[in-house]
């Protein structure tokens, strides 16, 4: 996403009247620049142009009517305003037909410029926040817009997720604290045709044993002190969709039996009834613990695992896969921007080389953390002291940081090795000898 500032781009090749605009925007804090011609408009406004463009209709080589076609066929929200003479009025008026904001007769007053240009630049800034939204909507569509990463791990991540998505197959997500268990099976949720079902999250940690039983299998008015109305348990809440079992590991023996019987049976009962009920529900667990070792010592039912992990996923911590941490740090970082209203600031060398140096305890979690405080301007470390200096080595950081933008120039360039050579300013040979040096043909 792109958090340029917005600017004003006033197109006049009288010198005069350039400054006067200038100053009267100046004088309101709006921020402005100029240029002599339209060619050097068209020159100046790229794709990532964030304003609005003041221009006079009637002017030598393009005018501001061709220049308002040709603005507009590259970006047809971005608002173009037009001065003209006192005799082009039925012009302008067509020119908004065709697309222009607004437009100023001559002569006109600073605060009638002001007037226009700062609605004008509201509606930009309207846009560009729908186009962000539309984009990010768009991005998380996608399995690469939510699981993150190039790195070998993720890709491998990504296809299994795309292959059992679809399934009724009930998986077992395996990872640290922190590195995206629920994310994960989120997106096993959203990928499936239970899509439009309900996903059920139920922290099997968080929770008292005395209540545990309750939350999962529902009870009926009175089936126990306090019930005082029927409620529907998580199990049957999630009938047709997804049940989401974080750090399983946590739930009670003698309700993992429970648990084990509604698997295999597809039916509950409600604390306090003797009625049968039918569930249809995928079950997704995630654990931060060896659950077949548990099993071996008796902390956990291993007929209970096995019926969990009849496919296993397993997160790698982000201290294995340091190719993604750029990726993950600049995505959380526009992310916040956005969310703080901030323009997205630039990474200095220093943070760059602390990050690529952190052993993440954290996993994407801390991560995340650290990008929304670099968003505010906070530092992005909170101590000098911190592991930040363990981990890699500087060569290391080194090369992970050039595996990473090698990796960023052959996407955007589609893997055109001549194109990315150029970009780089690196020659052709030694692109080619870095790329099979870190897997990346």
């Amino acid at each position: 996403m792109n958090h340029a500032p917005l600017t004003v781009l006033i197109v006049e090749d009288d010198p005069h009247v350039l400054l006067g605009c200038q100053q009267a925007l100046a004088l309101e804090d709006i921020a402005c620049e100029g240029v002599g011609s339209a060619e050097e408009a068209l020159q100046r406004i790229g794709d990532d142009f964030a304003g609005i463009v003041v221009r006079d209709i009637r002017r030598p080589g393009i005018d501001g009517l061709e220049l308002l076609s040709r603005l507009k066929a590259r970006d047809g929200s971005l608002p173009v305003v037009l001065i003209t003479g006192h005799g082009d009025i039925d012009m302008a008026v067509g020119a908004m037909r065709n697309g222009a904001y607004d437009f100023m007769e001559k002569p006109f007053a600073p605060e009638r410029l002001v007037e226009v240009v700062r609605r004008a630049l509201e509606q930009r800034g309207l846009s560009r926040e729908v186009f962000a939204l539309r984009r990010q909507l768009a991005e998380q569509s996608t399995l690469e817009g939510r699981i993150i990463g190039r790195s070998p791990a993720m890709q491998n991540l990504r296809e299994l997720i795309a292959n059992v998505a679809d399934t009724s197959a009930n998986v077992l997500i395996e990872g640290e604290t922190g590195t995206g268990k629920e994310l994960v099976a989120r997106c096993l949720h959203d990928f499936s045709r239970r899509q439009s079902q309900p996903f059920v999250a139920l922290n099997c940690g968080g929770l008292p044993e005395n209540l545990f039983e309750s939350e999962i299998f529902g009870h009926e008015a009175n089936a126990f002190t306090g019930a005082g109305k029927r409620r529907i348990g998580k199990i049957e809440h999630a009938n047709g969709g997804t049940l989401f079992l974080d750090e399983v590991e946590s739930m009670p023996i003698n309700l993992q039996i429970k648990l084990l019987r509604v698997l295999q049976e597809r039916t509950l009962e409600r604390l306090g009834s003797n009625q049968s009920i039918a569930v249809d529900c995928r079950v997704i667990a995630a654990t931060k613990s060896d659950l077949d070792a548990l099993g071996q010592s008796g902390q956990f039912r291993s007929d209970l695992y096995y019926r969990l992990n009849v496919v296993t996923l397993e997160l790698p911590p982000l201290r294995e896969r340091r190719e993604d941490i750029l990726q993950l740090f600049e995505h959380f970082l526009q992310l916040a921007a956005l969310r703080f209203d901030r323009e997205t600031p630039q990474l200095d060398s220093q943070t760059l080389s602390r990050l690529m140096a952190h052993d993440w305890p954290g996993n994407v979690r801390e991560l995340r953390n650290v990008a929304e405080r670099y968003a505010l301007g906070l530092p992005a470390f909170k101590k000098s002291g911190t592991s930040a200096a363990q981990g890699l080595g500087f060569s290391e950081a080194v090369e992970a940081f050039e595996r990473n933008l090698l990796s960023d120039a052959l996407q955007r360039t589609g893997g055109n090795l001549s194109q990315a050579s150029q970009e780089l300013g690196m020659a052709k040979t030694t692109l080619f000898d870095k790329v099979k040096k870190y897997g990346l043909g």
